[in-house]
């Protein structure tokens, strides 16, 4: 394919070798063109912001650091008037990553055991606005929908994660900006959906679903 015509692809991970094999696994397409990396979700949004790109190939986590999250450079991302799709491409399946992304403006989520034809065929779908979404991912969607008073709410899950990572209410507070009464709250509708009465129950149990990162 011409190279003025080609799906121009832009690679965000902080895994020089993750980004070396999706370079390899890309650059057999023939309409498609790496036209650049990040190493950081701040160095992807500026680039982005600088044009020049079609699909940015969006890591969730970068580093250890303090340091934006994907979801947070998609949003920053998908605000911008024409500016490229995102697709999502991480280890993470759990309900709290796929919301986050999908509400930052994500045209597709994938795994990165997805095989090389499946993550093709989805770079070609978000480059052509539409959605392309994980087949496990698909399904996880469709299970909320189907039982929505049984779901978890996105803040719910925000909060339910940073439980299960330590933090106590004033902590996520603080965090997530809410009063600790609100963060109180929270956690009552979390045990009432799942069943159970405790903060270790609720972990173990929303663990289990898959509903937060292990």
């Amino acid at each position: 394919m011409n190279g003025e015509n080609a799906i121009r692809l832009l690679l965000a991970d902080d895994h020089p070798v993750v980004r070396a094999g999706l370079r390899a696994v890309l650059d057999t397409e023939p309409d498609f063109r790496v036209a650049g990396e990040a190493a950081t979700a701040e160095e992807a949004v500026a680039l982005a912001a600088a044009g020049g790109f079609d699909v940015v190939l969006m890591d969730l986590q970068f580093g250890p650091g303090p340091g934006m999250h994907g979801s947070e450079a998609t949003a920053a991302i998908t605000a911008v008037p024409d500016g490229p799709r995102v697709l999502i491409l991480t280890t993470y399946d759990s309900d709290a990553d796929i919301l986050a992304a999908v509400e930052a403006g994500a045209s597709g989520y994938l795994l990165k055991d997805a095989p090389p034809q499946e993550l093709a065929a989805a770079v070609r779908t978000a480059a052509a606005g539409r959605s392309a979404l994980a087949p496990s991912v698909a399904h996880r969607l469709m299970d909320r929908m189907r039982t929505p008073a049984e779901a978890l709410t996105r803040r719910e899950l925000e909060v339910l994660q940073l439980v299960g990572e330590g933090l106590s209410n004033l902590q996520i507070s603080k965090r997530l900006f809410l009063s600790q009464a609100t963060v109180k709250s929270h956690l009552v509708h979390i045990y009432a959906k799942l069943g159970v009465d405790s903060r270790t129950s609720a972990v173990a149990a929303a663990t289990a679903r898959r509903l937060i990162r292990r």
